[in-house]
């Protein structure tokens, strides 16, 4: 993830908005996990608008949703991961 209110003003500079927060944090690391997927799905055009706040070459690692991880236990996930 990239959203941590402590990382303001210490990781993050001081008065950086919180909407250039993920292209900050682009430009200075290679990867970043999605946190956000765990506990809820994520529209296919919020994927994109923080595709377009990357570089080319940057890489997203989606966390798997909890329901499939804590509910479904791996089982029968197929359609339900469809959804990522």
């Amino acid at each position: 993830g990239w959203r941590y209110p402590p990382w303001r003003g210490v990781f993050y500079p001081q008065g950086l908005p919180q909407r250039a927060e993920l292209a900050y944090v682009a430009s200075r690391l290679p990867s970043l996990e999605i946190n956000g997927s765990f506990y809820s799905l994520q529209r296919p055009s919020r994927y994109a608008q923080w595709y377009a706040q990357t570089p080319p070459n940057f890489v997203f690692a989606v966390k798997a949703s909890r329901y499939i991880t804590h509910i479904l236990r791996l089982r029968q996930a197929t359609a339900a991961s469809a959804n990522l």
